[in-house]
Order: structure tokens, then sequence, then C-alpha cells
């Protein structure tokens, strides 16, 4: 349930830019009529009547019945990132991997087939390759470059395509426009996870996709204090497959998680953009130190795909890996030598993160699967936070000394 039907709701309008809905956009109040969203924090509801209960559960009467599967606070926080993604309806998670097993297990079922891009973070990769499998629906992990590789894969059971774009953490690109196309051709629904292009950066809808997920613990949120996940699709979709399913298997986001996550998106455009402007500086920096090859951000001209980056995206994104020279050893003394990104798995923080996906993300692949990935021992992930550019160069200096022993 989304907050489409408050009076202050409604003032948004298609016209405004995108920072002006990110403070206004869903926003529901009390009699109060108080400045900043409302936190409510119940678990139920109460009902004038019996006969208003009846008409309640049975959708005659609109309103809340249960915070498991509807919440003022988080109906505030789906309308709001629907209308920055130009989604029709949306729910919301407890986390980003709730929003993903959502996404893939509500529209699939015993029989089924998913492709899937090979480069994709972790638990992603079990959701599809270990979970799915349990309950008979088949999958292929595909070379997500290749739109011959997804034509490759269809089968005449295949219902689903799923991918991330830019990828964890290759920052490696699928076509959205080509294999939406292609899944259209065949009737199958096409699942981005956006979370490294955020909507401010990359919004799948406009380019065929049919379901986009996020992670709101990272960029939306931005500051480290709060999990959740998101699922944006059709109103159809999510009436037809999400919503029962959040409903009933009970993924839900907290009201309190929710509040937070709306303080967030009011400053989403602000800090993109300032993460954005430091991590193509600093991938230049980077590009030019001894010690470390490998460099990539998606906002630089010799991205493998560079011109995909053009077609899709209007920024780099906030995130860099690049290669330690000397593999883990090395890699490892340059990150326990950072004093300002610190070391952790998190990323889209207001403090720059760094983390060795080899060893942390991605250290239930086999040594195979990370190698065919991209991921060597030597990678670094670098999200890039809100410090200031000269601190972080002189910090990346510090762990290449360490780094060359």
């Amino acid at each position: 349930m989304t907050a489409s039907s408050s009076d202050d709701a409604k003032t948004v309008t298609d016209a405004w830019r995108a920072e002006t809905k990110l403070v206004h956009g869903g926003t529901m109040r009390s009699q109060w009529g108080e400045t900043s969203e409302a936190l409510f924090l119940t678990q139920g509801y109460v009902y004038e009547s019996a006969e208003q209960a009846e008409a309640r559960f049975t959708g005659e009467s609109p309103g809340y019945q249960y915070s498991r599967f509807g919440n003022p606070t988080v109906s505030m926080l789906e309308e709001r990132i629907c209308l920055l993604e130009g989604a029709e309806d949306a729910r919301a998670t407890a986390t980003g991997m709730a929003a993903v097993t959502a996404a893939i297990l509500s529209c699939l079922s015993n029989g089924d087939h998913i492709i899937a891009a090979r480069a994709m973070f972790g638990s992603c990769r079990y959701i599809v390759e270990v979970l799915c499998p349990r309950f008979g629906i088949a999958c292929s992990i595909v070379d997500g470059t290749d739109i011959g590789a997804w034509e490759a894969a269809v089968r005449p059971n295949t219902k689903a395509f799923f991918f991330e774009t830019p990828a964890n953490p290759t920052l490696e690109l699928v076509d959205i426009a080509a294999v939406s196309k292609l899944a259209k051709s065949i009737g199958a629904v096409v699942m981005v996870d956006n979370v490294f292009a955020t909507p401010m950066l990359q919004r799948p809808l406009q380019h065929g996709a049919d379901v986009v997920i996020y992670s709101a613990t990272k960029h939306i949120d931005g500051q480290g204090r709060c999990l959740g996940g998101l699922v944006l699709a059709s109103r159809e979709h999510i009436k037809r497959y999400v919503h029962d399913f959040v409903r009933q298997t009970g993924p839900s986001m907290s009201p309190f998680n929710a509040w937070v996550l709306l303080k967030g998106l009011e400053t989403l455009p602000i800090r993109v953009k300032a993460q954005c402007e430091t991590a193509a500086r600093i991938a230049d920096h980077m590009a030019a130190i001894e010690g470390i090859t490998g460099v990539r951000y998606c906002g630089r001209s010799d991205h493998p795909q560079a011109h995909l980056v053009k077609q899709q995206m209007t920024g780099g994104g906030q995130v860099v890996t690049f290669e330690v020279e000397g593999g883990k050893p090395a890699a490892f003394r340059f990150l326990n030598a950072l004093k300002v990104a610190r070391i952790s798995n998190n990323l889209g923080d207001a403090k720059s993160l760094v983390t060795h996906p080899a060893t942390t993300t991605h250290q239930r692949l086999s040594p195979e699967a990370r190698a065919e990935a991209g991921i060597s021992d030597g990678m670094v992930r670098l999200s890039v936070g809100l410090e200031a550019y000269e601190d972080l160069a002189d910090d990346i200096a510090r762990g290449l000394a360490a780094a060359r022993g």
C-alpha cells in the first residue's frame, strides 16, 4: 500500500525535478501538521466497527490492517521512491537480499527457468544458483555482456532474467535495453539490481526492464544506520506477485527504518553528486600510480564498456575497483594501512569504505567462479564517501607504501 491517497502526496507533480520529489514526495501528514514525516510505530490498527474491519479485509474499504503488510511510514517511503524511479508501485522489505528474494521467488514456480549474469553479488548468486533449484526452478549463469549468451541460454520455460548493472565488484555492465528486448520476445520478466548506479544515475524501467531492486542499506540510507530493500515495478506486477509474497512470508521493513530511509532520500542527490565527483578524481589519480593496475571506473573512457555507460547511465558512480600488485598479501597490507577509508563490506556510505572482495563479499564462490567473474586476489573495491579528495589521495599513498613492503 502506498501513500498515493494522501492530499500531501497529490501535490507532487511530474514537472518537479528529482531533488524536489525526494524532499516532498509521498508525505502524509497527520492532524497535527508535522513538518517531518511521522513515525508510526504500531503493529496493528483499530476499526470503528466490525463492519469496517470486514470491509478492510475484503479490500472494499481502503486503509491499514497490520504493519507486516502496510504501514503509513513505510508507504511514504514506497511512494517517494516510486516518484524518483518512475515506477507505478513498490514494496519495501527488511533488507536488500529480502528484496532480491521476493522479486525472484514471487513470480517463479516449479518448472520455470531463470537466466542470470555471472557478475553479481555472492548472496544474489546463492539465490539464483542454490535456492531456486531447491524449489524446482532451473538456472543458467551467462556472460552478461554478451547478448548472444543470453539468447543461447533461453529455454521454452525461461520466465525471468536477473542481473546487476554495474555489477559488484567488477563494474561490468549489462545492456538493459538489449536484454529487455530479448526477454519481451519470449514473455520473460527482466529484473535489475540497480544498487551501484542508484536511481540518480540509471533508471532501468526507462530502458525496458520490468522490475528494479535496491538494497536501501547502501546509498539510499547513505550513512550506515539501517537495513532495507525495495522492489519497484508496474502496479499490476506488484499486485499479482510481490504484494502477497511480502504479506504472507513477512520480510517487512520496520517503520523506524523506513523513517530513516526517508531522511536519506532527501539528501541522496547531493551525496551522489559529490561522491561521483570525488570518485572520478580518485580513479584518474590511481590510474597514474605505480603499483596499481586494472583501475576500473564507470566514468572513465578506458572502461571496457564506456559506450554503454554513456547509453544508460548519467554518471560514473562512486565505486572504484583496482588491482594491487602483489596479490592478496599486498592488498591486505594496503587495506590495513588506511586511516581515512575504513575496511567494511558495505558501500554507498558517507564514509569511504574499502574491501577485499575475494575474501569477503565473494569468498563463498569457488576460485574458478571468482576467476570467471574477474575477481582476483589483488582486487580492491573502494566506495568513495564524502571526505576531501586530498585526504583520500594521501590515504591511498599511505596504503601503497605499505603494500610495497
